[in-house]
């Protein structure tokens, strides 16, 4: 809920918090531009202000600019506010008007934090705050505080020269802005999990590159737009980012191996596809490789067939979703909005054996593939493809 007036939106971050003064400052700064990107993606008038340990935006949309910012990777919550002069009486002028709109009986409290240097307290605004609010609204309602779990909270922040007074904290997605760790390539097949999976690793300040293997005619009915569908979603969390696919085609390789391989074929398809990635990252300066796998989800993901298939690859593989519940990762991807164009099979399901291994052993596994299959990785890698797309193909 927007409070009357409100020409500003807090920010507040979270990890970024934890860290030394000299590497927040740099943090906060980044978080400042991808801010004003968001923004500017959106078609939101604001101009961004950075103070040690808070962002503003100074906004005549506060509801469009909040709805922007909580998409921001670092954002942990944000507010939209009234900024009034760091004064008793215009907080408490301001606390009432808020009150007179927002407040319909029930329970409330005031809760204040102050920085700087005033000569009044966080708990004079809190008890000041809480008279002006009552004398507002008591000839049509009866008001009761709470102080340990109202109703209603009513939020001052004071610091040196101003005053936000707020209602609501709405959550962002925190973690760290993207760009302050190296990129990661993210292997994105058209399901539910590896855009999720790319979506977290995000969160956590990693740029990525996403890659998607065409598996030709072992693909599903419309896999390859389906996956790009994915990747366009996530772009727009990200709106300066190059969110181009990198595409490498595989079906003529997956015959191969449907020909060659029984029991562990899945784990042999799976360590060529790490090798081509471990190619394509080598031109793009990832620094390791993203997938959707779980621990246990699927035959392919036992712990002893992760360990058989991790060998392939000199790259790092990370598993944000590792130890998530299938309903875990499907919620996730409902609330980032990836979810309905992840809704349909696989095409590796085809390439699956009836009786796929679940125990292999990394000799094992080597003894039953062909011989050259990296040299099969190395040539399809060569002929890798960035596919051009809109920045409004993914958007709603």
């Amino acid at each position: 809920m927007t409070v009357p007036g409100a020409d500003v939106v807090l920010l507040r971050h979270g990890d970024i918090g934890v860290k030394s003064a000299h590497v927040q400052a740099a943090m906060e700064g980044h978080l400042a531009e991808r801010v004003a990107a968001m923004l500017d993606a959106r078609g939101v008038e604001g101009r961004v202000e950075h103070e040690w340990g808070r962002l503003f935006v100074r906004t005549d949309e506060p509801e469009g600019a909040t709805d922007a910012v909580t998409d921001v990777f670092g954002v942990h919550t944000a507010s939209p506010a009234r900024a009034v002069p760091a004064r008793m009486d215009a907080i408490t002028d301001a606390l009432a008007a808020t009150a007179r709109t927002v407040y319909d009986g029930g329970t409330f409290a005031v809760e204040a934090r102050r920085t700087g240097d005033h000569d009044f307290t966080s708990h004079d605004v809190g008890h000041e705050g809480g008279d002006a609010i009552w004398r507002a609204v008591s000839d049509d309602v009866d008001p009761v505080v709470d102080l340990d779990d109202p109703d209603h909270r009513f939020f001052v922040e004071v610091r040196d020269e101003e005053a936000f007074v707020f209602v609501e904290k709405r959550d962002g997605p925190g973690g760290f802005p993207v760009g302050t760790q190296a990129p990661l390539e993210t292997l994105i097949s058209g399901g539910i999990d590896s855009p999720v999976a790319g979506w977290q690793a995000m969160r956590r300040g990693a740029p990525i590159v996403p890659l998607y293997l065409d598996l030709g005619a072992y693909g599903g009915v419309d896999h390859r737009e389906r996956a790009f569908a994915t990747i366009d979603t996530l772009a727009q969390y990200v709106p300066t980012q190059d969110m181009r696919p990198r595409v490498v085609q595989v079906g003529e390789y997956v015959d191969r191996l449907v020909d060659a391989i029984d029991s562990t074929r899945m784990l042999s398809y799976r360590r060529f596809m790490y090798r081509i990635a471990e190619h394509v990252a080598d031109t793009v300066d990832a620094a390791g490789i993203v997938t959707g796998e779980a621990l246990g989800q699927k035959s392919s993901q036992t712990v002893r067939n992760l360990n058989a298939v991790d060998r392939a690859t000199r790259v790092p593989i990370h598993r944000p979703l590792l130890t998530r519940d299938k309903q875990e990762i499907i919620a996730a991807a409902r609330r980032i909005g990836t979810y309905n164009d992840a809704t349909i099979d696989a095409g590796c399901q085809r390439v699956a054996p009836d009786k796929p291994a679940t125990r292999a052993t990394v000799a094992a596994v080597e003894a039953a593939e062909p011989a050259d299959l990296f040299e099969w990785a190395a040539d399809a890698a060569a002929s890798v493809e960035v596919v051009e797309r809109s920045r409004t193909e993914g958007s709603s």
